[in-house]
């Protein structure tokens, strides 16, 4: 079963004009979409992947098929001269042929390195599924305005999501057995392979040890000193652990809105991961689910349309905090409280929406068939809130 993704479209409107680069975390799907999805919308098109040697010599060679639209260039990152071959060719037969560039996490490391490919395509981070996408809903976003949330009810698809998380494999599978194995081969091929083909970790079996904490430290403020503590390693060594993880797609950081009005903390982040069903426990795991559909939101509203979007969350130095607020150009646009089953609006969201003149408040509960306004505050079931994404 193919089911279409969310940068279908926004790709194939940009290989008009320049050449896209999608890049994301291992089996997020890059592949397919592109040679099962935007590749059929050409007339005639032509996959390499640098990792097979007929494929590596044709691309050394520029032998590209004579009446090919597409050509879908996968992996060749792995080359140390891929940024030259690719302007070149870029420079040469651009007129003739578009340009698809695929890769995992290491395209955007290498990429970002000396860019002298500037102006010559487009960057999109795939993400895995969420639940606007695997309802196939489009929804226009409406950059400062009231999200648009209406009456449909997608309980079942949410709890998929929830459970299996939404990297193609398992959500399609949906079977818990094959999710622990492919957990397993996952993180094994992230340490094995492709964090040790590119960065030099001494002791990579601490750092291993880190990812099996961090499911455990999801929605709280990260202590790099407890880590450290439990590793019995250095806390520089814990802090280039994450970083590394985070550029490799297994987790990312959200940091603490700092805006006139309050007395907020300054540096401390939360944690989440970009496989949300690693965790065992529900209520950090349903935390990091939303998470991650802001993160795919503000992603996308940044890769495609170039608004500059961010996700935050608030504390204040009283203790007082609020899961999430989201931001264009620095300047709040909505803030959301994640709470499994509690409908009664939150009052510390009222307190940082009044603090910050946040124009629209969410509290989001798992709790189904829930939809009001109340204080300033819309309590919204999550199906309702996650259907009306991207």
């Amino acid at each position: 079963m193919i089911i279409n993704r969310y940068l279908t479209d926004a790709v194939i409107q940009d290989l008009k004009e320049k050449m896209v680069f999608v890049g994301g975390a291992r089996q997020v799907g890059k592949t397919t979409m592109s040679n099962k999805l935007i590749a059929k919308r050409f007339k005639s098109w032509a996959y390499y992947n640098w990792d097979n040697r007929t494929a590596r010599k044709q691309i050394l060679n520029s032998d590209w098929p004579g009446n090919a639209e597409l050509i879908i260039l996968d992996e060749i990152h792995k080359y140390k001269n891929w940024k030259r071959l690719i302007k070149g060719e870029w420079d040469t037969v651009g007129d003739r042929y578009k340009f698809l560039i695929t890769g995992s996490a290491r395209l955007d490391l290498y990429r970002r390195g000396g860019d002298s490919l500037q102006g010559r395509y487009h960057y999109y981070r795939l993400h895995p599924f969420s639940l606007a996408e695997l309802l196939n809903k489009k929804n226009q976003i409406r950059i400062n305005k009231e999200l648009n949330i209406d009456n449909l009810s997608a309980v079942h698809e949410m709890d998929m999501l929830d459970i299996f998380g939404g990297f193609p494999e398992p959500l399609i599978k949906q079977d818990h057995r094959s999710l622990r194995r492919w957990h397993n081969e996952k993180n094994n091929r992230l340490f094995r392979e492709d964090i040790r083909e590119i960065e030099f970790v001494r002791d990579l079996s601490d750092m291993m040890l880190l990812s099996d904490l961090l499911p455990q430290k999801v929605g709280s403020l990260l202590s790099v000193n407890s880590i450290r503590e439990d590793l019995e390693v250095s806390y520089k060594a814990v802090l280039n652990w994450i970083s590394i993880l985070e550029s490799f797609y297994y987790c990312f950081r959200i940091y603490p809105f700092t805006g006139k009005g309050i007395r907020s903390i300054k540096k401390t982040p939360k944690l989440y991961l970009w496989d949300w069903s690693e965790i065992n426990e529900e209520s950090p795991r349903f935390e990091n689910m939303i998470a991650s559909h802001l993160l795919k939101l503000v992603h996308f509203l940044y890769d495609y349309e170039g608004y500059r979007t961010g996700i935050y969350f608030l504390r204040d130095v009283d203790k007082r905090e609020v899961d999430f607020i989201v931001t264009e150009k620095e300047k709040p646009w909505f803030a959301l409280e994640v709470k499994l089953n509690d409908t009664n609006p939150s009052r510390r969201l009222k307190y940082f929406g009044d603090r910050l003149n946040i124009p629209y408040l969410y509290q989001v509960v798992k709790t189904k068939n829930i939809d009001r306004f109340n204080s300033g505050i819309r309590v919204v079931s999550a199906d309702k809130f996650l259907a009306a994404l991207i």
